[in-house]
């Protein structure tokens, strides 16, 4: 991926990110922009959300239905020759990161073999 594209991206991200934290409530779940993909020729990019703590399809489904007042209000501050056509998709890896802090923290809490010291022999 060229600099450029990479640039545009997280240029993307963050101002996707602040428009849907600032101009949006979410009923207590919390939304992220965790990646933003734009195409090679800048006319479609691929958001990815993150929801914790909510249902994700009805965030997805609101998002996508209002993704050319959110492409309005980004564009506003970014500006590209051509605007990309914003299309957002669950990123399910912040889920994945819970389920496992969860499960390590249930490991932690079995019980635990002596240890054995060495010096005993």
């Amino acid at each position: 991926m060229s600099l450029r594209l990479t640039r545009v991206n997280e240029l993307l991200k963050r101002e996707i990110g602040g428009v849907v934290q600032r101009d949006y409530e979410w009923g207590g779940a919390l939304v992220t922009v965790n990646a933003v993909e734009v195409t090679q020729d800048l006319k479609e990019a691929k958001v990815w959300i993150g929801v914790l703590a909510g249902n994700f399809s009805n965030v997805l489904e609101r998002l996508n239905k209002e993704h050319g007042s959110i492409q309005r209000k980004v564009m506003k501050r970014v500006v590209l020759k051509s605007t990309p056509v914003l299309t957002f998709r669950h990123d399910g890896s912040a889920e994945r990161g819970v389920e496992i802090v969860n499960l390590l923290q249930e490991v932690d809490e079995l019980p635990k073999a002596p240890e054995v010291d060495e010096d005993e022999d």
